[in-house]
């Protein structure tokens, strides 16, 4: 067996929903949750925007030390930057970026927050396999083009690309990237309806080694995951972060699930039934979750489980 990495414990960590598909302002205040909270004028301002896409803002805290990072950039190439905007935070404070996989709705709205903002140089963490062409073939014959970020793109923006197949730490070894997901249930299997193009065919790509998550260890809690759309299987993503840290509690997993659409449904209930036995004590299911998944987590994990929506903070 490896020797754990040595992720350093943090004080606190917060995870805000910068952009998901939902935005809800009435939501209740679960003890850890910070909904986002209207102005008086609220309709003379500008809004929070909701899309198919998912990012996340992570800031960890050490000794009185609060960083932030920036995982995933939504869909949109306004969404990311507006929702930002509202929401109060200021970009240039971020010390990292960090991508979950190479789908569109992951990476889109980075390029409208450079034009906006500016940013100055900062890494941004990357699996090697994120820039491939591919597309989503679906039953109904239907295909989606599910473009990659581009990486002279990204390196003319100032942005420092680090290219990573295995386990990343940042800020200051508090925040670990995972890297190449370690499958291994019975049940995930990927995305069959996912392609890649090889030269010039397209060819079947399921498996969508890319898929990378995000790691923090909170001192006396466990850890908190949050995943993009854990296309190596949200299970999997557990157990990995798990296995790559040493911690076996799991104090929070915020972000999407992929079980949406009829080729997950005969994974739900096994996904729901995993969680259940790991003990995850927060289910924040985001993005790609599926509408049946979402209800399946809320009736059978209902003290941990909390409905997400852009502008929510979580605190652990």
């Amino acid at each position: 067996m490896e020797d754990p990495i040595s992720l350093r414990p943090v004080d606190a960590v917060e995870v805000a929903i910068v952009v998901d598909t939902f935005v809800d302002y009435l939501l209740a205040e679960p003890e850890g949750v910070r909904r986002f909270q209207l102005a008086y004028d609220w309709l003379d301002r500008e809004q929070l925007v909701a899309e198919h896409g998912f990012a996340a803002r992570v800031d960890v805290e050490v000794g009185g030390t609060r960083t932030s990072l920036l995982y995933d950039g939504g869909l949109s190439r306004n969404g990311l930057a507006q929702n930002l905007d509202v929401m109060g935070v200021n970009p240039k404070e971020l010390r990292a970026i960090a991508i979950s996989h190479g789908h569109g709705d992951h990476h889109g709205g980075l390029e409208g927050l450079f034009s906006r903002h500016g940013l100055r140089k900062l890494p941004l963490v990357i699996h090697p396999e994120a820039w491939r062409e591919r597309k989503i073939v679906f039953p109904t014959g239907n295909e989606i083009h599910m473009p990659p970020p581009s990486k002279s793109d990204l390196e003319q923006e100032g942005l420092e690309v680090v290219e990573e197949r295995g386990p990343s730490l940042l800020i200051d070894d508090t925040v670990l990237i995972s890297g190449q997901v370690e499958r291994v249930t019975v049940f995930e299997k990927g995305f069959p309806a996912h392609y890649a193009l090889s030269g010039n065919e397209w060819i079947p790509d399921p498996m969508i080694i890319d898929d990378q998550n995000l790691i923090v260890h909170v001192k006396g809690k466990g850890l908190v995951v949050v995943s993009g759309c854990s296309h190596s299987g949200a299970v999997n993503v557990i157990h990995n972060a798990r296995r790559l840290t040493g911690e076996q509690r799991i104090a929070g997993y915020i972000g999407g699930f992929h079980l949406t659409g009829g080729l997950f449904d005969p994974i739900i209930e096994p996904t729901v039934d995993a969680f259940v036995n790991l003990g995850v004590s927060r289910v924040v299911p985001a993005h790609c979750t599926g509408w049946k998944a979402v209800h399946a987590l809320a009736r059978r994990m209902p003290d941990a489980f909390v409905q997400p929506s852009i502008g929510t903070v979580f605190r652990f």
